[in-house]
This record gives C-alpha cells, sequence and structure tokens, in this order.
C-alpha cells in the first residue's frame, strides 16, 4: 500500500510532499487520534523500553531532529511507534532558510540531500507548542544559531533558546553540526564548543531550577577522528549528559546514484544507508571513549532492525532516524519495533542493549 503512496507522493517535489505529511500528521494529532494511534501501533513491550537521561523511552527508536521542525506534529509521530520526538532545529528568530529547491531524493541510494538552512518559526513559537503537550510523549529539542548571527555571537543565540525551552522539552541538543548554516561546523572545534556548552548548561539550570534538562550535544560524521575524540573528552569533562552522532554528511563517495545528477544537486547534507559505515566508526569510537559516562545516540544510515540493532550492540542506549520512515512509510517504526522485539526475546534478553547505562544527571 506504500509503495503506491510513496510513488504518488515521490511525483511532488520533496520539500512539498514533506508539507503536506506534517498537515496530515497535525490533523492526526487532534484528539482522538493520538490515543488510538498509540494503542494500534504504539511502543507498548516493556522489553524495548529504555531508561536514560532520567527519562523513560518506550523505545529506543526515535525520530531525529527536522521531521517537526516547529513542534507542529509530534503527538501523533509517537503514535507511529516512536520512542522520543526531536522537534527543531529552531532558532531563536524566526527565519525562511535556505533558497527553494533544498530537498531532494536520491532513491537509487535510499538518501536524501537535504540544504534546509533551520527554517523554522523560533523558538518561542516551538515552545508554545510544546507548552500545549500532554500525555506519554519524549519531546526533544534541538537548538541552533540564526543564519545572519555571527560566530562571536553564536552563544547568546544558544542561550536565548534554552531558556525558552527550557521548561517544555526533556531534553535539549546543541546543533553544531549541520553543514547548512555558513561557519556553523566551526563550533565543534573545542576551544569554541566549551564555553558555548557552558553558557547553555547554565542558562538551562537558571530557567528550569527545579527540574534538571539533560544537555547533549550533536557532531558531524565529517569530523576527523582525532576531533571526535576532543569533543567526547570535552563532553565527560563538562558533564554533558550524552553525544548525538551522527548529523548528515557533505561526503558524496559511494553513492549509486550518478555523479553528474549529484553534482546538479548542489550543496546539502546527505542522509541515508550512505552514512551508515561513518556513522558506525563514529559511535564506536565514542563508546570506546566514553565508556558508560555518557549517554550516547547513534544515527545516520538506520533502516532495518538488523541495523539498530548492530547501533545498540556497539554501545548506542537510543538510535534516531529520519529518512528511513521517508522510504519505508508510516508503519516503518511500528514494523522495526516489533522485528527488534523478536530479536530481543530470540536472544534469550529481557530488554534492548547496551545492558549497562549511563547514571542519570537528575
Amino acid at each position: 500500500m506504500y509503495a503506491r503512496l510513496r510513488a504518488a507522493l515521490f511525483a511532488f517535489p520533496a520539500e512539498s510532499a514533506h508539507r503536506a505529511t506534517i498537515t496530515a500528521l497535525r490533523l492526526l494529532s487532534l484528539p482522538p487520534f493520538p490515543a488510538l494511534l498509540w494503542r494500534l501501533l504504539g511502543a507498548r513491550d516493556p522489553v524495548l523500553a529504555v531508561r536514560v537521561l532520567g527519562l523513560e523511552f518506550p523505545s529506543p527508536l526515535c525520530l531525529a531532529a527536522g521531521f517537526d521542525k516547529d513542534a507542529r506534529a509530534y503527538r501523533a509521530l509517537a503514535g507511529f511507534g516512536f520512542g522520543a520526538v526531536e522537534v527543531g532545529t529552531v532558532t531563536p528568530r524566526p527565519q525562511p532558510g535556505n533558497p527553494r529547491p533544498r530537498l531532494f531524493r536520491l532513491p537509487a541510494d535510499r538518501a536524501l540531500i537535504n540544504r534546509m538552512g533551520f527554517n523554522n518559526r523560533g523558538a518561542h513559537a516551538a515552545a508554545a507548542a510544546l507548552r500545549r503537550r500532554h500525555g506519554r510523549v519524549v519531546v526533544g529539542a534541538n537548538i541552533g544559531k540564526n543564519k545572519d548571527t555571527p560566530e562571536a555571537a553564536a552563544a547568546a543565540d544558544y542561550v536565548t533558546s534554552a531558556r525558552a525551552l527550557a521548561e517544555v522539552a526533556d531534553y535539549l541538543v546543541v546543533n553544531v553540526s549541520s553543514p547548512n548554516t555558513p561557519g556553523l561546523r566551526d563550533l565543534q572545534a573545542t576551544a569554541r564548543l566549551r564555553p558555548l556548552l557552558v553558557a547553555v548548561r547554565a542558562a538551562l539550570d537558571q530557567a528550569s531550577p527545579r527540574q534538571r534538562v539533560p544537555l547533549l550535544v550533536k557532531i558531524a560524521p565529517d569530523l576527523a577522528d582525532e576531533d571526535v575524540d576532543a569533543v567526547a573528552t570535552l563532553a565527560v569533562e563538562l558533564g554533558l549528559d550524552g553525544i548525538i552522532a551522527v548529523n548528515t554528511t557533505t561526503n558524496r563517495t559511494g553513492l549509486v546514484t550518478p555523479s553528474a545528477e549529484v553534482a546538479a544537486i548542489g550543496s546539502g547534507g546527505l542522509s541515508g544507508p550512505p552514512l551508515k559505515r561513518r556513522a558506525l566508526e563514529v559511535l564506536r569510537r565514542l563508546r570506546a571513549q566514553t565508556g558508560d559516562t555518557l549517554v550516547l545516540i547513534s544515527a545516520g544510515g538506520i533502516e532495518t532492525a538488523d541495523d539498530a540493532w548492530e547501533r545498540l550492540q556497539a554501545g548506542a542506549h537510543l538510535i534516531q532516524a529520519y529518512t528511513g520512515i521517508v522510504y519505508g512509510g508510516p508503519l516503518w517504526a511500528w514494523r522495526l519495533n516489533k522485528k527488534l522485539t523478536a530479536r530481543v526475546r530470540r536472544e534469550g534478553m529481557t530488554s534492548v542493549p547496551p545492558a549497562a547505562r549511563p547514571a542519570s544527571h537528575s
């Protein structure tokens, strides 16, 4: 059934199809649909439950930032089987993002290229949407800087968004790894990243004094190994709660899609299966570097239950996906959860790996 629906959706430009999907999901976010979706498709088997960051995730499979940028559809999305929905990336001020077209499909690779540029309605609009939430949905918020904010003022942008979202998000993610905002990835250098993270942590503690908000940082797959190690060391030193690895890549090697077609698309971040190998390498490196100190969330190229299992065995506490649902359809998370559940029981386990969970800071 979804093959026919996908063919219809793929007849439209990728961003138009995505906007239509968000519109449909907003309708499904109205009562009684979220509760009905949860009963039919939600992750309810206790063997899938993961407790990290002081939160209970009904499944390790979560939806990555970028799908629900403005926190308009998270209620419905959770009902389709995701253990959490990460909204954003949001910036302090609304911004339109980069010129269209800016989202492209590579069907031969089951991949996407995007150069969206943090198009969003702003942190305060996202906070207002999240204040209206209720029920069991775990929602994280991914924050970035406005395109016209100079690097010297970047920390102030992140602080503004952190203050706006501190009391309405279950966890916060500092995004310094998108390739679509000029200069953003330069903030991954530890000399720049340290003061930024310290400022955001202080802002969260000030804005939410009664409930500590977990703080994570999201890194790029294109970092050199020594830079991955440096960020991991810094995260441990600063008492960060976790790292999300990885964001999209600017690398185009190994694609099935003809190079001329890829070149015609132009710049942007590549997501999907071509990212799988590097995402796993970075995860294993982070696990070796940090042990059980941090929560590790692995993203990039997860399509199947075997992919998910491999990340969990390699040390991921949670996994995130975006491109998988674009090609797999609305029942993709439900199917993957079913297969993960069967794998856990077949292995004679009582929960998904890894068995060791970092202690919560909360």
